[in-house]
């Protein structure tokens, strides 16, 4: 597991998912990371909102481990940061925009300069680690400084790309030409680990000006408040709207803490300094209606985010009958019902709805098809390792690399270590990798005992039985069963007498002795009473008094 004269790639997260990217190189006895990211838990972890990539493997190789660096600052490239890397105790690297974030990330955490060390790197820079030299290349995205790395290590040249898309009309930075890219592939390009998001698209994602221009057709006229949600760290996306504001005569109202947070770094890095000014929620309400932008956190049904709380009545900002609310972001699979209940409390007051079904006002940050057609003419690799979707999403990406001409396609699964050099690209091994979850102030396995517990009760409910027993061991009283999430209803008397029953009857065949037994023995008959009246098997737990 420790990496000789060789090259390695070793994904940790992102590789069969899309989200929770970290990657692993290794080379000559070293290891460097890029990116440690999180991503949002689904129902199948109950109680748990952020899920973060299990490090086992390079904590226990943290000596080896030169750096971290970072590619941008969405959250599945640098969300794990504030969780995790304290532990890794060693240097992160990270371009001005994303890690202005980052820093607000480790204060929110009681971290600073004492606790991990975070460097700058500027645009386009470079740094050295062990046998790993990085530079930093600009490549359009939805957020400031989305950049691909060039790793130049002993055995060939990497091109990381990150997160990226093809623009030729940015709003926010100067991302690397054509021809730039050209000359990269011209020196030999070993292999490629690429974002393969979009492969199933066959149309290139298109420009942020296009956007704009279809805000404006949306909005110029329109009578009554307008809200435009969107993912608070699309910077790219307030520039737009701070335009679409003055294109059509309208003042900005910004809703939602995240929102304001990137505004701030994006701001302090030198971007949107031509912002428009911003009116409180006091100047918002006197001001009017028809003059109004709001600019919303909320696009995927967060609960607590701005537009939620503005749809169900519970915000300073209103709207009323006949306002529009328009978003402009995607639709990320798994949050279908959370957008879907907050457009229908939207729709139920009267507030009509655009979204990219309708209009032109949203654009994806990651390459179509003909956008990795064009990277892969560029680079030209001889390996490409398709990564940042699912496995499906990556098997399609390897296919196409393979008929864009490149010699060599291997799709890896999280724990996958690649050797890309030398010799044939190959599987070499796996190492371990999971999952986290962070559980109110606790970090924890996905599978532990508490989620597998905590799933049992979501889906199944719980009995709780309690016997009690005198000094000589002899069951006393009546047999006390507590229900919980059992679907009994109006029969839960009768239920719980046959529950009792069936308890006190294991109860009196095994005795206090084997306490072990006893308690098993009363779950058991209490469980097989639960599935024969209603088809399932609660977890049961069997509370012994003794007086």
């Amino acid at each position: 597991m420790t990496p000789g004269d060789e090259l390695l790639f070793l994904p940790l997260g992102g590789a069969g998912e899309i989200g929770m990217n970290v990657n692993l190189y290794g080379c000559r006895g070293k290891w460097i990371m890029v990116d440690l990211g999180m991503t949002f838990a689904d129902p199948s972890l109950p109680g748990v909102e952020l899920v973060l990539p299990d490090l086992a493997f390079i904590e226990e190789r943290r000596r080896d481990l030169l750096g971290v660096v970072l590619t941008h600052g969405h959250e599945d490239h640098i969300g794990a940061v504030p969780y995790l890397a304290a532990d890794l105790g060693v240097p992160l690297y990270a371009t001005p925009f994303t890690a202005g974030l980052i820093r607000h990330k480790l204060d929110d955490e009681g971290l600073g300069a004492d606790d991990i060390e975070l460097n700058v790197v500027p645009l386009g820079g470079a740094l050295q680690l062990g046998p790993f030299r990085l530079t930093y290349v600009a490549l359009a995205h939805s957020i400031p400084e989305g950049n691909a790395l060039v790793i130049d290590t002993p055995y060939g040249r990497l091109f990381h790309t990150g997160d990226w898309k093809l623009d030729d009309r940015p709003q926010i930075g100067v991302p690397s030409t054509a021809e730039e890219l050209t000359a990269l592939g011209d020196q030999g390009v070993l292999a490629m680990v690429c974002d393969s998001t979009n492969v199933f698209n066959p149309e290139a994602s298109g420009s942020e000006q296009a956007v704009r221009e279809g805000l404006d057709r949306v909005i110029t006229g329109r009578r009554g408040r307008v809200l435009v949600t969107t993912f608070a760290s699309n910077a790219a996306r307030l520039q737009t709207l701070g335009q679409v504001a003055a294109d059509t005569g309208r003042r900005i109202v910004i809703a939602g803490r995240s929102l304001e947070r990137i505004l701030r770094v994006a701001q302090a890095a030198g971007y949107l300094k031509d912002f428009p000014e911003i009116l409180s929620f006091e100047a918002a309400a006197r001001a009017n209606p028809d003059q109004l932008l709001i600019v919303a956190t909320g696009a995927q049904g967060e609960p607590r985010a701005a537009l939620s709380r503005i749809a169900q009545g519970d915000h300073q900002l209103r709207l009323e009958r006949g306002d529009l609310v328009v978003y402009s972001s995607k639709q990320i699979p798994g949050n279908e019902l959370a957008i879907g209940r907050v457009q229908n409390a939207l729709a139920a007051r009267g507030i009509e709805i655009i979204t990219d079904r309708q209009a032109h006002v949203h654009v994806s940050g990651h390459p179509g098809r003909p956008e990795l057609e064009a990277m892969y003419g560029w680079i030209r690799p001889q390996i490409a390792v398709p990564v940042h979707g699912e496995r499906r999403h990556m098997e399609a990406h390897a296919r196409l690399a393979r008929d864009c001409g490149v010699p060599h396609a291997l799709v890896p699964v999280n724990g996958s270590i690649l050797r890309l050099a030398p010799g044939p690209a190959a599987v070499a091994g796996h190492a371990p990798s999971g999952r986290l979850v962070v559980d109110g102030e606790v970090i924890l396995p996905a599978d532990s005992t508490t989620m597998n517990m905590r799933r049992k009760l979501a889906s199944s409910g719980l009995l709780v039985v309690t016997l009690v027993f005198d000094r000589r061991e002899r069951l006393v009283g009546d047999v006390a069963v507590l229900a919980r999430g059992i679907p009994v209803e109006e029969d839960e008397t009768d239920f719980l007498a046959e529950c009792a029953e069936a308890a006190e009857g294991a109860a009196r065949k095994v005795p206090l002795a084997e306490r072990r037994r006893l308690e098993d023995e009363v779950k058991v008959a209490v469980r097989r009473v639960a599935r024969q009246w209603t088809g399932k098997k609660p977890l049961c737990d069997v509370q012994i008094l003794s007086v």
